[in-house]
Parts: C-alpha cells; structure tokens; sequence
C-alpha cells in the first residue's frame, strides 16, 4: 500500500464525497482508489468511511482521522515546496477564473506564462459562480470584487478596474435618454447573477434597476447588450474596445461607480510550490506592466 497517496484519496472523498470524481482527478481507476481506502482502513483497524451506492460520508473515527491527516500533509507539502524551491517550475497548476476574463486576457496571460515556465502544466476552470478553491483542489484562484473577500486563502489585490453602465449604439434610438440615475428605472436593465448588490447598481447615490434578463454570464449579457436589447452594468475591461469604436455608449460616465478589484486567492502556506510562486509573480509582473 502506498500509504501517502491513500491519505491523499482519503481527504479528496472527503471533500469530494466521490470515488468516481477522486478517481477522475488522480487519473486512475475507481478500483484503485477503493483499494488504497480499503488497505488503509485495515492498516488503521478503523472504518473511516460510510459506503453507499449513493454517497459517502465520514465515521467519526474518520473525522477525526481527517484532522489529522490535513494537518500532517500540510506539514509535508510544506517541507517538499522548501526543498524545491529553488528548481525551475515544472507540474501541473489548477487555476479557477471567471469566464469573462477566461475569454479576454487570461488566454494571453497563460500563453505567454507557459512560454516562459515550459514545464508547468495549466489546468484552467472557468466560471463565475463562488468555488471552495481548497475543497476544488485548486492551487489559486481568481476573483473580481469591489469589497474585500471573507476567506481563508491569501487574498493578493493585481489590479483595479471600474465598472461602466452602457448601452449598444442604437439601442437610445427610440428611447428616452438617461440623465439621472433614477432615468434606469423606465429601462430595460440587465441583472448579473453574482452581482453582491443583485438588482441594486451603486451609481451616485444607487438606483435599483429591472429588466427581462437575469443571467450568470457577463459574456451573454455583453452580447444582449451589442444586439441593443438592454442596459448593463459591466467591469470596463470587458467593453473597453466597443466603447472605443462607438459600438457601446457609456451612460451617466461623471457619477461615481466602485471599483472593481482583480484578486489573486491561494492557501495560507508558509512555503508556496515552486509553480504557484512563479505563477503569482508572473501576475504581479504582468499587471504592473506599462501600459500603452
């Protein structure tokens, strides 16, 4: 029995609560994992783990166990990261950002990152909605906010941007302009999913807004947007170049918006793998950069 890589399956199930999804991450098959928790179990003389065809779930033995073993492989991840901290970055590094950003700058960001450290793998998960990174298994993740997260990762601000309420170019057509906040409220607004302040946009002193689209993607709302069938509140990265060329028109641009801030999120370690540090110096390079 491998004894370390059955911790390592055991903690995953834990938060997986999966063979199949464990399996799926390790690369191996369902059987292996079944045998290293089965070989364990003996080896310990304790059941750690309830079985069913539907779930899986701790025994109290292995909550316990569990404790343990989370603090033990920090302990050893730690002591590994020292040790080759001082070798090129080479191995896999699981990112998670939001889809917007997948579809515009990180793709630049990792293709140049990957030409740099040709040894480090990417494996990049897109989306927009509030992941657990530790439970995931990510080595750091990428959030945009306007307040500061509540987390138990390292939370490493890289940049600031605003947020702009916008329309496409024709859409004011045959409607009635906008000149004050309140004006949003004869409009057809769009709501972002994940938005903190839901249906309640912070311009000047706030308007709360309603519309007939309710959705999880910037990327969708950006395309209704184009085809004139609403107002947004976007992150200006994103509609930067249809701002520029007069395909979108910023609406009340003198009021004031929050600011939007680009944060990097990994876990509380004292030594980071030789990937990751490399990785979140790459970022602070790259938005640190001159911009033309």
């Amino acid at each position: 029995m491998d004894k370390l890589r059955a911790i390592r399956f055991f903690i995953r199930i834990s938060k997986l609560g999966s063979f199949t999804k464990v399996a799926e991450e390790f690369s191996v098959a369902k059987s292996v994992v079944s045998k290293e928790i089965g070989r364990l179990e003996v080896n310990l003389g304790a059941k750690l783990l309830y079985r069913s065809t539907r779930s899986v779930s701790l025994t109290p033995m292995g909550e316990a166990y569990l404790l343990s073993c989370e603090d033990a492989l920090v302990i050893l991840d730690e002591a590994e990261n020292y040790v080759s901290s001082n070798h090129p970055p080479s191995g896999i590094l699981k990112i998670n950002a939001p889809m917007a950003m997948g579809l515009t700058s990180l793709n630049e960001i990792a293709a140049s990152f990957i030409e740099r450290y040709p040894d480090v793998k990417l494996e990049i998960y897109l989306s927009d909605e509030s992941l657990d990174l530790m439970k995931m298994g990510f080595d750091v993740g990428l959030r945009m906010a306007s307040k500061e997260f509540d987390s138990s990762c390292v939370g490493l601000s890289l940049a600031k941007f605003s947020y702009v309420v916008c329309a496409g170019k024709h859409y004011f057509d045959n409607r009635p302009a906008v000149n004050v906040p309140s004006d949003l409220r004869s409009h057809n607004c769009f709501e972002y999913t994940y938005f903190r302040n839901k249906s309640f946009w912070p311009i000047g002193d706030g308007v709360t807004i309603s519309g007939n689209l309710k959705v999880n993607s910037t990327m969708f709302m950006k395309k209704a947007i184009e085809n004139d069938q609403g107002i947004g509140f976007l992150p200006e990265f994103l509609c930067e170049k249809e701002l520029a060329s007069g395909e979108f028109v910023e609406i009340l641009p003198d009021l004031t918006k929050p600011d939007l801030s680009l944060y990097a999120l990994y876990p509380d370690r004292k030594y980071k793998t030789p990937q990751l540090k490399a990785f979140i110096e790459f970022l602070m390079e790259w938005f640190n950069r001159p911009q033309n």
